[in-house]
């Protein structure tokens, strides 16, 4: 669960977040739409106990971002939007490094997992420097999910990928949040209609709209983000 109460962030005197507050629950597929610099990384890296907030509360899984970070980053899976990869390693060598920082016991049989659940395994033997853009978004997401936790925080964890890929990192996010919550940033109305069980859109660093998706299409999500972004 994550939990955000009344985050302020401000930067040079100006609010990249302003006073936000929501409640994301296991089993949620939480949606974070807004315009370029409406503060959605921001937020993520305020979770993640990037960065701290100016003003305000957060927890995830009950774990308080500023008393117990170790604690919140145990619970979280990040891919962050820039992903970080070590290019020099091979893809299987860096998994399991991966996997060593979490201290997963059966960690050779956990990143096999992992490489066929993302579908990595064309590419398991090559460095991560001779991989495609796609194919890096897939071992950033390898190495969220590795050590299972039970929030994934994903910044535009779809960049990158070509419609067959697309599909694919789509089918295990959704499975994922069957079980996790999962708080994903996108440019993508498709996205959201095809992944995510609620869409949050932010603003001007504030909460704007905050609905679950039952019925509404793409293109309806689109004309109420126009409407409340529009200013």
């Amino acid at each position: 669960m994550i939990e955000v109460n009344h985050i302020t962030k401000i930067y040079d005197g100006q609010k990249a977040l302003d006073d936000v507050s929501f409640t994301a629950k296991p089993g949620e597929i939480v949606g974070l739409l807004g315009p370029n610099g409406a503060g959605k990384s921001t937020l993520m890296k305020i979770l993640t106990c990037y960065i701290p907030p100016t003003e305000g509360e957060a927890s995830v899984c009950g774990h308080s971002i500023y008393d117990d970070t170790l604690a919140v980053r145990r619970e979280i899976g990040y891919l962050p939007e820039h992903n970080p990869l070590y290019t020099d390693m091979y893809v299987r060598e860096f998994l399991r490094f991966s996997a060593g920082v979490y201290g997963i016991k059966d960690y050779k049989e956990r990143v096999e997992e992992m490489i066929e659940l993302v579908g990595l395994t064309p590419e398991s033997n090559k460095r991560i420097a001779q991989l495609s853009k796609g194919y890096r978004q897939r071992v950033g997401l390898a190495q969220a999910l590795i050590h299972d936790p039970k929030v994934l925080i994903l910044d535009e964890p779809t960049t990158g990928l070509d419609p067959n890929q697309l599909e694919e990192i789509r089918t295990v996010i959704r499975n994922a949040g069957k079980e996790k919550t999962v708080l994903l940033s996108t440019h993508i109305m498709q996205e959201v209609e095809a992944m995510c069980t609620r869409a949050i859109i932010i603003n001007h660093g504030r909460i704007v709209s905050d609905d679950h998706l039952g019925h509404i299409t793409s293109q309806q999500l689109t004309e109420k983000f126009h409407q409340v972004t529009e200013s």
